[in-house]
């Protein structure tokens, strides 16, 4: 055996990486064991002279031991190529050795397997990657799947069926339908359509060639750029055979195109991951550039720029903010997450009621921008180990928005929430809040009495409160003295007085209701009733002739009576003063950029009561960077009016179970806010999985 020592290998005199290829003989073979982590540039070239230097010397059967290599990319693929070409040239051959189970993987997408071959390869089968067998006869992808006992030939033919009237794609319904996994349909249509298969995550994807397809053009299109091997360009797409889509691609990158499948989730989840990653990379003065009309309205100056200008140097920190806020408002969103991580930090858009990932930025650049955000809000910049509050004005697009800032200290910096407050999209008009007309005459009716307690329900964020300034604007009028007390004010309204419950100098919302009864109102709006001296006062205004509206924190309308009850009202108050209760929920509606219809499967006819619709059209969405690929995109309320009958407050009187109170909404046919959510699925609003998830039975 035989080792290159220092002095005899390629580079001699270079300190940086000539001692890192071991090379030696055994038998007729040369062994070359690298001994970089990585297969750099600077690498390839080494590897390129040394094999260079073993054909000058009539060394033709080369192994390369890539124990310490951990992955691959573009360069060192090439790389690989262009030794076996040179060595085949010269009449030898080159193998791999030692190569761990993703190295394999990655040879055997980017099809360089076909070339090299690998002496002591991995034990374990691939869970990532699969390669088609050569097929003598193609079979039908159903029969293939039957055959497999994948599905059932029942399920078979029911797929046929639904397919020939919905002009859904075969496998797309078997997956839809539940009637197999996605992980277990893609092998199978990979070995139909001979492409390889790839199971997709980060590792599987070369960053430095994700620049070769923007991030707008591989969503719209759902491909992501792999390696770009010599002038192939390998891309992950869940429509592998798509000549228009492939087409687009090669006439953008100017490469030729090798397309591999992958389930669209992998596909869509791996783009957001890769482009957030290389934004990250690039810093803030990449970010869009602020729309000219964007202006931060400042009531008081701060009394010291220094230390904001120190951190974030002028525009780019102060471009990002504007533009993150800018988008916000745009696509609708509810709140700005700013959050910190040891790696990174990320930046979050609440829209629809979910949190969509915007960008991530480097650690480092976290705290500029929320000295910036504080320097906004008019805080102190330099008080970091306790939460603050405070409000940001910005006028933009010809309207002006509020901000509400929240900051809480965490493990690796302040956590940042922005609240936006868009007046523009409120909704202040009783007919514009999507109430079904049975709904909307009974919230009405509640409304146009002289006096009584109606009480809204529903979690965080169901629309609660919009739904009372509704009412509000409703009833709105010269003659009526209406005053609200709320936390904070969030819209403010003309003729209304709205007050600010302030805790921290004891004018709570106990208190102000005192003062407020004293003020001759006809109508009192309570923000939210949260303890019991609240409540008892809600009650005796309710019983003293003045109309109440006030929120409260429960599943379903039915539920406010028992909680009225355990905050410590007597029932035959309440029983007297309850003349009716609205409950809500918000639910996503699907995303008429990318609406697409299917005929409902027996089981969802059966389930939800539709037995006798056979056929029925069902809609959903298939994603799109409209929607961020949510198939969603804007909300509707769905409600229930429970009014307060005689039996109903009977019942009351007696202090009733939950059992009670449910056997009353039986026998009264009541129409619970499922009911209201089947309503928008069968009326092509929404989907049957978003009422599920919004409405908790």
């Amino acid at each position: 055996m035989r080792v290159m020592d220092e002095e005899s290998k390629p580079g001699q005199g270079d300190t940086g990486t000539s001692s890192k290829i071991l090379r030696s003989r055994i038998g007729v073979m040369t062994y070359l064991a690298l001994q970089y982590n990585a297969l750099d540039q600077e690498a390839c070239k080494q590897l390129a002279e040394v094999i260079d230097q073993c054909l000058h010397e009539r060394e033709k059967r080369i192994v390369i031991d890539l124990a310490n290599i951990r992955t691959l990319n573009s360069i060192s693929l090439g790389a690989i190529l262009d030794a076996v070409e040179n060595i085949i040239r010269e009449g030898g051959w080159l193998k791999v050795a030692n190569v761990s189970a993703h190295v394999r993987d990655i040879l055997d997408i980017a099809g360089v397997s076909d070339y090299v071959a690998t002496l002591n390869p991995p034990e374990e089968k691939s869970t990532s990657v699969f390669l088609p067998q050569p097929m003598l006869a193609k079979r039908r992808l159903g029969d293939e799947l039957v055959t497999r006992n994948l599905i059932s030939e029942q399920y078979l033919q029911q797929a046929l069926e639904m397919q020939s009237k919905s002009g859904q794609r075969f496998g797309q319904i078997l997956v839809e339908q539940n009637w197999i996994s996605e992980n277990d349909l893609l092998p199978v249509l990979a070995q139909q359509l001979q492409v390889p298969y790839l199971k997709l995550n980060s590792q599987f994807y070369d960053p430095a060639i994700i620049h070769l397809i923007d991030k707008s053009k591989a969503t719209q299109l759902c491909v992501l750029p792999l390696f770009k091997v010599r002038e192939v360009l390998l891309i992950a797409t869940p429509s592998p055979l798509s000549i228009p889509v492939n087409d687009e691609i090669e006439d953008h990158t100017g490469c030729k195109i090798k397309a591999i499948l992958a389930s669209r989730k992998d596909v869509l989840h791996t783009i957001n991951e890769a482009y957030s990653a290389e934004q990250n990379d690039i810093g803030l003065e990449f970010f869009d550039a602020v729309e000219d009309d964007f202006e931060v309205v400042e009531n008081t100056k701060p009394d010291d720029y220094s230390q904001i200008d120190e951190l974030a140097e002028g525009s780019p920190v102060i471009n990002m903010v504007n533009s993150v806020i800018q988008r916000a408002i745009r696509d609708g969103a509810s709140d700005i997450h700013i959050e910190p991580a040891r790696s990174r930090s990320r930046i979050r858009l609440r829209i629809d009621g979910v949190l969509y990932e915007f960008t991530t930025l480097n650690p480092e650049q976290h705290a500029s921008i929320v000295s910036r955000l504080k320097v906004m809000a008019n805080l102190d910049i330099a008080e970091r180990r306790l939460p603050q509050d405070g409000r940001i004005q910005v006028h933009t697009r010809g309207k002006q928005v509020d901000l509400r800032f929240s900051s809480l200290p965490g493990l690796f910096g302040e956590k940042i929430v922005l609240r936006v407050l868009d007046k523009n999209q409120s909704l202040l008009d009783l007919n514009k809040l999507g109430m079904v007309e049975h709904n909307l005459d009974a919230y009405k009716r509640l409304l146009s009495k002289s006096f009584g307690l109606i009480l809204a329900t529903g979690p965080t964020g169901s629309g609660k409160t919009t739904s009372l300034y509704a009412a509000l604007n409703y009833l709105n009028t010269m003659e009526k003295n209406i005053v609200t007390i709320e936390e904070p004010v969030e819209y403010q309204m003309e003729i209304v007085n709205q007050n600010e419950v302030r805790e921290n100098i004891g004018l709570t919302f106990a208190a102000i209701l005192k003062h407020v009864l004293r003020q001759d109102p006809d109508i009192i709006m309570v923000g939210e009733i949260r303890d019991r001296e609240t409540a008892e006062i809600a009650v005796q205004a309710a019983l003293t002739g003045h109309l109440v509206l006030s929120t409260l924190h429960t599943n379903h309308a039915i539920g406010a009576i028992s909680r009225m009850i355990d905050m410590g009202v007597e029932p035959y108050l309440l029983s007297s003063a309850l003349i009716g209760v609205l409950g809500q929920r918000l639910l996503r509606t699907v995303c008429p950029a990318c609406k697409t219809s299917y005929v409902a499967s027996p089981e969802i006819l059966q389930r939800y009561g539709w037995a006798d619709r056979t056929g029925m059209k069902l809609v959903q969405g298939r994603g799109c960077e409209e929607c961020y690929d949510s198939g969603y995109k804007g909300r509707i309320g769905i409600h229930e009016v429970l009014e307060a009958d005689a039996r109903l407050q009977d019942l009351i009187t007696a202090n009733p179970s939950r059992d009670e109170l449910e056997h009353y909404l039986q026998d009264s046919r009541h129409k619970s806010l499922f009911d209201d959510g089947l309503k928008r699925v069968t009326s092509g609003v929404t989907t049957i999985e978003e009422v599920s998830r919004v409405v908790n039975l």
